[in-house]
């Protein structure tokens, strides 16, 4: 088999007439190169006479930097591994990328990607990893200790959140010590903001909507309702991500707001036993008809507008097989899931995590939601330090949220928006 090659010193597409070489812009993180590596594997198996290489950029924003200047001059490589939602709009993908919304393999794409990877213009390209989501991850033995079942509504869960606290556990395990882990609980609320209202991510781009009116506010209220209610733990204001993970694996704690993906991880690595015993669930809102999962998306696969002639049929060709289950199989194998894949036909591994397969079904019933990094790039900075403060007590809900709304404002500043 032939492994990937790492370039160190290569740009652009190369001659558009020699279709025997590929090569594709990827971030350097170890699980994106292993990933990598099996599908390039992979594909000379099944396409020997085509040899895939993978060339490395930095993370963060050093790396869009680079890939911004490839783009610009144009010497991108053949394909771009990138990010889908609004960082890829950032890079302008309907002057920069070509239009694949005719091929036939679009049509086996989840809404949510196609979304997230598309303009009024076009569908710019499919998916390599999978999606994962921001929800309650809970302890199932507990749940089967005390008789509880999965809330479906906010109450609910309040009330399952309280029983457990009764019993002498924690009812919802928060970790303050790492800043970023207090988001989860309004960035996971999404999806209840987008069933109240489906244009609401397009009114706070246009400076309309705000954090501190309902829906939205809700968010913020659940972090307060956790402290009001005393179901934390002692220690939540000091509280490590890691200490979270054991309490939740350890069944010291019931609950745990988290991205699925860090947990399956986490869990996987330090607590292999108690993966079986981790599951997840929305979180909750206000009614049980409009209850689902709020997600995350994979990054997608674009090809630049100076790749062209032969070697762009080559690419369509090797697109083509990665939106096919041989090609996530790969996927599979090489990477831990944190959710379903989003291509029809793609199957969860049988190996992957339980929680994995709970969230199939809100994918097939059409119960999900992108988070909203997928619909704006506005990001307020402040947004861990405010989470932190309401859900300490040290700030109120509505003032928490009025305050991130004004937070907001620099972002939007920076992208050039007439707030």
């Amino acid at each position: 088999m032939v492994a990937a090659l790492v370039l160190t010193g290569c740009a652009g597409g190369g001659d558009t007439d020699d279709a025997s070489e590929l090569s594709v812009y990827i971030d350097s993180n170890p699980s994106s190169t292993a990933l990598w590596d099996a599908i390039v594997d992979a594909y000379a198996e099944v396409n020997p006479d085509v040899t895939l290489t993978v060339e490395t950029h930095p993370a963060g924003g050093e790396g869009d930097n680079l890939i911004k200047t490839r783009l610009s001059t144009g010497d991108m490589n053949d394909m771009l591994w990138y990010n889908s939602g609004s960082l890829l709009q950032a890079l302008n993908p309907d002057q920069q990328f070509i239009d694949f919304s005719d091929e036939e393999w679009a049509d086996k794409l989840d809404p949510n990607f196609v979304k997230a990877v598309s303009t009024d213009e076009g569908l710019y390209g499919p998916p390599v990893g999978a999606s994962f989501a921001g929800g309650i991850t809970y302890n199932k033995d507990v749940y089967a200790e005390l008789g509880l079942s999965v809330p479906t509504t906010w109450d609910e869960f309040m009330a399952n959140a309280q029983a457990v606290t009764d019993a002498g556990l924690v009812g919802v395990i928060q970790s303050y010590g790492d800043a970023w882990t207090s988001q989860v609980p309004v960035l996971g609320d999404f999806f209840n903001v987008t069933a109240a209202d489906a244009d609401w991510a397009e009114q706070y781009t246009a400076g309309e909507a705000k954090f501190a009116d309902e829906p939205a506010v809700a968010g913020f209220q659940h972090l307060q309702d956790f402290q009001d209610a005393g179901l934390l733990n002692r220690d939540f204001a000091s509280a490590s991500y890691d200490d979270a993970v054991r309490m939740l694996a350890e069944g010291e704690g019931a609950h745990y707001p988290m991205l699925t993906q860090n947990v399956i991880e986490a869990v996987g690595a330090n607590y292999p036993d108690a993966l079986e015993s981790i599951g997840v669930f929305p979180i909750p809102g206000p009614d049980a008809d409009t209850n689902g999962l709020t997600v995350w998306m994979p990054n997608g696969v674009y090809v630049p507008k100076t790749t062209e002639g032969a070697k762009l049929d080559a690419v369509k060709e090797f697109l083509a097989w990665l939106v096919t289950p041989e090609s996530c199989e790969v996927q599979g194998a090489a990477t831990t899931l944190g959710g379903p894949f989003v291509v029809d036909g793609c199957d969860v591994p049988a190996d992957a995590a339980p929680l994995v397969a709970e969230m199939q079904p809100y994918f097939d019933e059409g119960r999900t939601a992108v988070a909203l990094e997928f619909l704006s790039a506005i990001k307020g900075p402040s947004l861990e330090q405010i989470t932190v403060e309401v859900g300490s007590g040290i700030r109120p809900a509505a003032d928490g949220a009025a305050l991130y709304d004004q937070d907001v404002i620099k972002q939007a500043k920076q992208l050039g928006l007439d707030w």
